[in-house]
């Protein structure tokens, strides 16, 4: 997988750090976490075409994580896109989106399809190779953190299947791909000649949220946590009333769920510089960075985590 920060800023954007958005490829698919303001521009910054998207996944309906959507969507129908693209995200996606295309009187050519998650701890996206999963959080409004986590097949015993008398060709497509398969009456089933289950790479995305113990379990053992903190512990009661969370916190819930890596976002424009909260951090747990604006991060399997200069 690999990650860019669009955007790294909380409800005020400065002159460094633009509103949420992380741009995600993984495997066949493109997807875009939260839509801040000026997302697109953004974009065109670390040179990813906004053709590309397939799916947009919202944490919650906060200025700061959505208002680029109106701009994204028109921009993609200027530019004559006709496949549908997918936007999920909690309870009010689906009217906000109707809203959004009546703005501004644009004609769109291709399908807008929302899903509104109306349940916890559920996959709300699977394919083959990964899938996601959103967790509710505890913020202002409805909030959901994001989990995207590799699917890596069982490696197929290729001698153990001639052993069997399975002719090497289609036949071990199928058995590669969970089938059972018949040779001269006998059937060989799949677990006969796969693998012990392989552990893919995976990552979580808080959003805006205050410290939640279900994050603990949520982003156990993760190759990658991506945890809001808006503020140094020295005003954690502001925090909370305004249901973020503190630098020492995102680090003590990073150190119990035995992730990797933290990387901390959603800075708060009353900081000029970010290493008072990661100073803060690295108390609790070492291997923490703060987000940049076009920072580009590769998890792969077997590998640290890899973090990139900036573009």
């Amino acid at each position: 997988m690999e990650l860019t920060f669009l955007g790294t800023a909380s409800a005020i954007p400065t002159r460094y750090r633009n509103h949420t958005a992380i741009l995600v490829k993984v495997s066949n698919r493109m997807i875009l976490l939260d839509c801040g303001e000026a997302t697109q521009k953004q974009l065109m910054k670390a040179e990813i075409s906004p053709m590309k998207i397939d799916d947009i996944y919202i944490t919650h309906l906060h200025g700061d994580h959505i208002l680029g959507l109106p701009g994204l969507i028109q921009s993609l129908a200027f530019r004559g896109r006709t496949r549908p693209l997918n936007i999920y995200g909690p309870k009010g996606i689906g009217e906000l989106i109707d809203h959004i295309k009546h703005l501004g009187y644009c004609t769109m050519g291709y399908d807008l399809i929302t899903h509104e998650i109306l349940d916890d701890d559920i996959i709300i996206y699977q394919q083959n190779d990964f899938l996601v999963k959103a967790r509710k959080m505890k913020h202002t409004v409805f909030d959901y953190a994001y989990k995207i986590e590799e699917l890596r097949q069982p490696k197929f015993l290729r001698s153990k299947a001639i052993e069997l008398g399975v002719p090497p060709g289609p036949l071990f497509g199928k058995l590669q791909a969970g089938n059972s398969v018949s040779i001269d009456g006998k059937v060989i089933e799949p677990e006969e000649v796969l693998g012990p289950p392989r552990k893919g790479v995976k990552f979580v995305f808080s959003g805006d949220t205050i410290p939640q113990e279900s994050m603990i379990d949520f982003a156990k053992d993760v190759d990658l946590l991506i945890h809001e903190a808006t503020f140094t512990g020295d005003i954690r009661e502001k925090a909370t009333e305004n249901g973020h969370t503190v630098a020492e916190d995102a680090a003590r819930i990073a150190k119990d769920a035995n992730v990797e890596q933290l990387i901390l976002t959603h800075l708060s424009n009353r900081y000029t510089d970010s290493k008072p909260l990661v100073d803060e951090a690295r108390q609790v747990f070492k291997n923490t960075v703060y987000a940049k604006d076009l920072m580009t991060v590769v998890i792969e399997n077997k590998k640290p985590v890899t973090i990139k200069k900036n573009k």
